[in-house]
């Protein structure tokens, strides 16, 4: 059990110094051990990308980094002007590239129409949508997903999402991850570049990303940085106001969706402190009287932590060998850590 005065100094960054140790890193593994000549950047108009494009630019110039700007039809109104913004202030170049079109073909939007229609019948055409969790803070009951639709009309109906159901509605959405990750890796190919990842801690730690989608990328510069520290980042690096003062969202389903109502818990302000504090030996208690929750609230926390990193173990495993082939390659032994061992 830690010992001493749980605060926010625990969260605490001396961020020049970091923005060199990463910057470095991208160097060190992107330049010297890739041998890749710049970065893609996949530009979402959050805080997160925003950020490790601010952070590659750092690191290799401006010229040597690509931003992607891929929203589709469910996508913010918002995230397109937000990402150009950002591509401007870095001075790098862009593409944008509508993903629609590749998930209309691949039967994204059906798939994930026909998953909903098995707990609301009626949904179709016009409709708006997003699933939605109960808090953890309040009871220890299992926590069920649910589908919020919203008709043409601006009626809102909600029902609970059969375990086949939500399956398919995840299955379907994540078509969205993985087709941005194809042209990510498309783009890099044809220059010569690597694939920046954009989760922050509480992302990887908890796995909030697509296997092979969003989760797949040759560098992550900020997976070890917690959500407060990317955005003390953010405004240490420059990056402008309205960036600064947007809120994490999914972006992912039609209806507007906060990170905490599809999987968190508590909002990320109390949720890195409290994952912070746990991996520091803190109590319980402490963290509640810090946070103004209960002790019995913060052990809830506390057990969802531990199934989601429970769950993370598979989204983080590589493929399984049977015989563990470690990389033979001289030059990875004698330079930098090879990220195969």
């Amino acid at each position: 059990m830690q010992t001493g005065r749980l605060s926010h100094d625990l969260l605490a960054l001396d961020c020049a110094r970091e923005v060199e140790k990463i910057a470095q890193t991208i160097r060190d593994y992107a330049l010297r051990l890739f041998k890749k000549r710049g970065m893609v950047v996949a530009l979402s108009g959050g805080i997160d990308s925003s950020v490790v494009g601010a952070l590659s630019v750092k690191a290799l110039g401006p010229s040597h980094v690509l931003g992607l700007l891929m929203p589709e039809k469910d996508s913010s109104p918002d995230t397109l002007g937000l990402s150009r913004q950002v591509a401007e202030h870095l001075g790098i170049q862009i593409v944008h590239e509508d993903i629609s079109p590749i998930l209309e073909a691949a039967r994204c939007y059906q798939n994930r129409d026909d998953a909903i229609r098995r707990v609301i019948p009626d949904y179709g055409t016009g409709w708006k949508s997003k699933i939605v969790l109960p808090t953890v803070l309040n009871s220890d009951q299992y926590r069920l997903f649910s589908i919020v639709a919203e008709a043409p009309s601006g009626q809102r109906v909600q029902a609970r999402l059969t375990i086949e159901a939500y399956l398919g509605v995840v299955a379907a959405t994540n078509f969205k991850q993985r087709t941005r990750k194809m042209l990510e890796y498309y783009h890099a190919d044809r220059l010569n570049y690597a694939v920046a990842g954009t989760p922050n801690r509480l992302e990887y730690d908890q796995g909030f990303f697509v296997k092979l989608g969003d989760g797949s990328a040759d560098v992550k510069p900020i997976a070890h940085l917690y959500k407060t520290q990317v955005y003390r980042l953010a405004e240490h690096l420059g990056l402008p106001e309205q960036i600064l003062r947007r809120r994490p969202t999914t972006d992912t389903y039609s209806l507007s969706q906060s990170q905490e109502e599809f999987y968190f818990s508590v909002p990320y302000e109390q949720m890195d402190l409290i994952l912070c504090a746990k991996d520091h030996g803190f109590g319980c208690q402490e963290i509640g009287a810090e946070l103004g929750l209960t002790a019995e609230q913060v052990e809830r926390v506390f057990r969802d932590v531990e199934a989601k990193r429970m769950m993370a173990c598979y989204l983080h495993a590589p493929p399984v060998l049977v015989e563990r082939m470690p990389c033979r390659s001289e030059r990875c032994s004698r330079s930098l850590p090879c990220p195969l061992e």
